[in-house]
């Protein structure tokens, strides 16, 4: 049962029970001072919390803003820039999410920290006020009534009446202040039932509206997390195959580091101990030296350094040599020696000691000395073989060794390339015929793509908008050898044709270039450094495949810049602009990471793509000089690669009435338009080093900040995620404003709210 109210009637009679009832509403009010006091503070550790959390959360984004990955090379992929940019953005995530934070723990001061307050002092301190002065009066009003109850009968009745009517005033004034103190009494457990829950009310509507909008954060987040998947997906894979690479090279090396030496400008380099004499009885030291020696010159250079105190002893000395002798064990104490005679210290040896006596003959070769030594070249590389038209894997699964060296070796043969059919022949796998066309590639002296151009291909792939790369790399197609460009035509072809088939077999255009970047294109130099720079030669082959018509079916642009222009790279672009701007292509949203096993068969081992022992002249026809830098001869490429009709004087050796069986085969799984045919493209509007259409000026007249504009499309767009809108030309859109992606406005268009790419549109 809850508080029996109090009449006011009962102000007059002022029984025990009105005492209880009194004292039992008293009570109540007591109990919810102390709640409210508690609460207030509870409430005031929350924001203290509150506060303290923000602070840690921002300065965690400031750490995350503060952080720069840094990359292995002198450029990164657009994933790369993606990721590297990507703890920015989580920075102004939690920014973002913690100014309303602030506003959630502000709104908690002014909607329930002040209002209980309030209530607290203003109507509870006010009760307690009255409680004072009705005990007070109480205690007044009783002691006046037993002392007028004491007095004598035999006083004057003019003494008695002034008494009675001093009581009856008293006991008057007593009623009044009764009758306030019971209505206040009462008032007060009626109005805390609304004065304490509004602010609650206050409070929780606080803290929902903060967590929505930590709501609408995530799902303005959650586009770019999506992208950001797809970035650090397409990263592991390359890390993955640029991992393979690099664990092969170093195996290569542990073996035979000899063999694997980095080309220098200088004939000989590395440590020596020189001895330095001292004056007697000191005798002599022997001291560590990095030496190098470049024989045209005939220049001497040595730089004391030691490893175990972290760095050099001193400055270097540089001279020109004279002379070197070798000398003998019986001539000094130490092994390993040797004496350089400097030109300006005629008759004044400097004797050093090599790690090894292979070592030191290596010195002695290289500075002329007595005893020769000759380096053997480096061994050609073995690459993997990986490679189907609607098989999963094709071109990453590899067929049985001995199945493709037996397909390869008729190939080569005269005899036998013609009586092969692949076309309809059941005893080639797909996966045999891949691998074989892998292997054949790989093991050209020179690739297809040469070293020549090799690094004016990679430079575009690390900068530069996406038109400005597709137009260089078409520039520098345009030259290659005439052989090469008609082999690399045929093979983009077929491959444009497999990435059209990647809902069957998973062979995107990204995990096309994963498989053929080091097969078209390696450098003439095995480094880490190279290897850091696969992932540009697989965006190379994806700028291939993906834009094989215009490449190959039309000239490049006269007015593009000479190869010089191309050592510099141009200014890089927006990380998620250059992904949607200029010409947008149909490139699957998903990457799959295939993880496909080798095929158990006569060979347990993965395919390793010996080269063949016979050998004609090669497609990209080297030097004796580059053939005989890259180990044994290669396999003739015209039986498998060219006919008469298309490659000129590449099927000499192969009767000219019938087509090799590669180039049908790769025929068979292309489509029948010819190649010739020119890739028909919307002109890109976005700015690049190159000549772009009129349109380009339409984004120099955007203004920085759009607010609430109409825009009519000047280019159709597809749209490739569910955030962007499709359009004709002429829509009109409303309401378009500057988004916070970077190169994209928000707009409207038939009821739909989306994105729209910046240079498609014309403000109105």
């Amino acid at each position: 049962m809850g508080l029996q109210p109090l009449e006011f009637s009962d102000c007059y009679l002022d029984s025990p029970w009105f005492r209880e009832r009194i004292r039992a509403h008293e009570a109540e009010l007591e109990r919810t001072n102390k709640f409210i006091k508690e609460l207030i503070k509870d409430g005031k550790n929350l924001i203290a919390a509150t506060k303290s959390l923000s602070a840690a959360q921002r300065k965690f984004a400031h750490s995350l803003r503060d952080f720069k990955f840094e990359f292995i090379g002198d450029a990164e992929t657009d994933d790369e820039r993606c990721i590297d940019a990507s703890l920015r953005e989580f920075s102004n995530f939690l920014k973002n999410l913690e100014e309303q934070r602030e506003i959630m723990a502000l709104s908690v001061t002014e909607t329930l920290i002040k209002p209980l307050e309030k209530f607290r002092k203003e109507q509870l301190g006010a009760v307690k006020e009255e409680k004072k002065k009705f005990d007070k009066e109480t205690e007044k009003n009783y002691s006046l009534i037993d002392k007028h109850l004491n007095l004598s009968a035999k006083k004057k009745d003019s003494h008695l009446q002034e008494a009675d009517l001093q009581v009856e005033q008293n006991r008057q004034h007593f009623y009044e202040l009764s009758l306030e103190y019971v209505c206040k009494l009462q008032e007060i457990q009626e109005r805390k039932k609304f004065e304490f829950v509004e602010p609650m009310l206050s409070f929780f509507q606080g803290m929902f509206t903060f967590y929505h909008q930590g709501h609408e954060l995530s799902k303005d987040f959650n586009h770019y997390k999506m992208e950001l998947q797809i970035n650090i997906q397409n990263t592991r894979n390359r890390f993955e195959g640029t991992r393979s690479e690099v664990e092969e090279l170093m195996n290569k090396i542990r073996q035979n580091p000899k063999d694997h030496k980095r080309a220098s400008q200088f004939t000989a380099e590395g440590y020596l101990y020189v001895q330095e004499k001292r004056p007697a009885p000191f005798g002599s030291s022997w001291v560590k030296h990095y030496c190098m020696y470049r024989k045209t010159a005939k220049k001497f250079n040595m730089i004391p350094f030691e490893h175990r105190s972290g760095g050099k002893l001193g400055d270097g000395e540089v001279f020109f040599l004279k002379e070197c002798t070798k000398r003998h064990a019986d001539s000094i104490d130490r092994r390993f020696c040797f004496d350089i005679e400097a030109a300006d210290r005629p008759g004044i040896p400097l004797t050093v000691q090599a790690f090894s006596e292979e070592e030191r003959k290596q010195w002695l070769e290289a500075l002329g000395g007595k005893e020769a030594l000759f380096h053997s070249f480096n061994r050609a590389i073995i690459p993997r073989a990986e490679g189907g038209i609607n098989d999963q894997g094709l071109y990453r699964v590899v067929g049985v060794s001995s199945k493709v060296q037996r397909l390869l070796s008729m190939l080569m043969d005269v005899k036998t390339c013609n009586e092969l059919d692949l076309e309809n022949s059941v005893d080639w796998e797909v996966k045999t015929i891949t691998s074989a066309l892998k292997q054949y590639l790989r093991s050209l002296p020179e690739p297809l793509m040469t070293y020549e151009l090799h690094g004016d291909f990679i430079v575009p792939a690390k900068s530069g908008s996406p038109e400005s790369r597709v137009n260089a790399i078409h520039f520098l197609v345009h030259k290659l050898p005439e052989k090469n460009k008609e082999m690399l035509d045929i093979l983009v072809k077929h491959l444009t044709n497999v990435s059209n088939h990647s809902k069957q077999n998973l062979m995107t255009v990204a995990n096309l270039g994963v498989v053929f970047g080091p097969t078209l294109m390696r450098p003439q130099e095995e480094t880490v450094a190279a290897i850091m720079d696969l992932k540009f030669q697989n965006i190379v082959v994806e700028i291939l495949i993906e834009n094989h018509e215009k490449i190959f079916g039309s000239l490049p642009d006269t007015s593009f810049p000479e190869p010089t222009c191309l050592s510099v790279s141009p200014p890089n672009a927006p990380p998620r602009q250059s992904k949607r701007q200029g010409q947008r292509t149909k490139r699957p949203v998903a990457v799959y990471n295939l993880c496909l096993e080798l095929e158990d068969g006569d060979n347990p081992n993965p395919l390793k793509e010996d080269t063949p022992t016979s050998s004609q002249d090669s497609l990209s026809s080297p030097s004796p000089t580059t053939s005989a830098a890259h180990g044994p001869p290669r396999p003739d490429k015209n039986h498998l690669l060219a006919d008469g009709g298309s490659c000129g004087d590449w099927a000499s050796a192969m009767p000219s009435q019938t087509r090799p069986s590669m180039v049908q085969w790769l025929n068979l799984q292309s489509p029948t338009t010819p190649s010739s045919s020119p890739a028909l493209t919307p002109p890109s509007p976005r700015s690049s080093p190159f000549p772009l259409s009129p349109a380009a000026s339409i984004v120099d007249k955007l203004p920085e900040c759009v607010i609430n504009r109409k825009a009519r499309a000047v280019y159709p767009c597809e749209a490739e995620h569910s955030s962007e809108l499709s359009f004709e030309i002429g829509a009109i859109f409303e309401d378009v404003q500057t988004s916070r992606e970077p190169g994209w406005l928000e707009g409207t268009l038939n009821g739909k709210r989306g994105l729209i790419p910046q240079n498609y549109v014309k403000l109105l």
